[in-house]
């Protein structure tokens, strides 16, 4: 049995998570305590969650979860949702900042996008620091074009091909 279970803060991986979900035909849940408890009873458990800074939103309470569970039994599957393009070292960048405590996953990146209407206070005035900061510069990269345009016009690039290489995994090598 499989299952996704995701924490979304702006909805680009609750559209991932519904995506996989759909694709493998599987159980979603959103991550909350109660619906941590129901995943022992799932031998693939697929983990995602939306950058924040290099950080993986919700991975810290699924971790948790995890060592109250016979995970060593389990396949884990763990995606996060940027509004970065996919870039050489990037996957390795947040890996090395969520991930090296755990010895036994398989790890997507997956490019959503950027709803600065869809953020929170909190975040909006961390991204407005971003935006400061990006705009202080005297040369940007397309990426930080890229980024303070999407400011005023959202960026969604959530694709059902952009999970391929995730629902490839997940149905030929486990």
């Amino acid at each position: 049995m499989t299952c996704v279970i995701y924490k979304s803060l702006s909805g680009f991986t609750k559209k991932y998570a519904e995506l996989i979900a759909t694709a493998l035909d599987c159980d979603i849940y959103e991550l909350t305590e109660d619906n941590l408890k129901k995943l022992e009873k799932y031998q693939v458990i697929i983990f995602g969650g939306s950058l924040h800074a290099v950080g993986i939103n919700g991975l810290k309470a699924f971790k948790e979860q995890l060592k109250h569970m016979s995970y060593e039994t389990k396949q884990l599957v763990i995606f996060a949702v940027g509004a970065s393009p996919n870039k050489e070292g990037l996957a390795e960048e947040i890996i090395e900042a969520n991930l090296t405590d755990m010895t036994q996953y398989q790890f997507f990146y997956l490019r959503g996008g950027f709803d600065y209407s869809k953020l929170d206070f909190k975040n909006k005035a961390l991204m407005n620091l971003l935006k400061f900061k990006i705009k202080m510069k005297k040369k940007r990269t397309p990426d930080e074009i890229g980024m303070l345009n999407a400011y005023s016009h959202p960026l969604d690039v959530v694709s059902a091909k952009n999970i391929a290489p995730l629902i490839d995994y997940v149905t030929h090598k486990i």
